[in-house]
């Protein structure tokens, strides 16, 4: 295998595991904003 296709592998492999891991950060921060959001709610109705 060629450097220039090996380093490409490499780069593909990357990017893919930075985009996942970036995706599941912002479905989690949406979580966070989610449940602070039911707990304001919750605060607010005097449960």
């Amino acid at each position: 295998m060629s450097t220039l296709l090996r380093f490409a592998v490499v780069a593909a492999l990357l990017a893919t595991t930075l985009a996942s891991t970036a995706c599941n950060t912002v479905k989690g921060v949406g979580r966070d904003v989610e449940s602070v959001g039911r707990g304001v709610e919750r605060a607010g109705s005097g449960r």
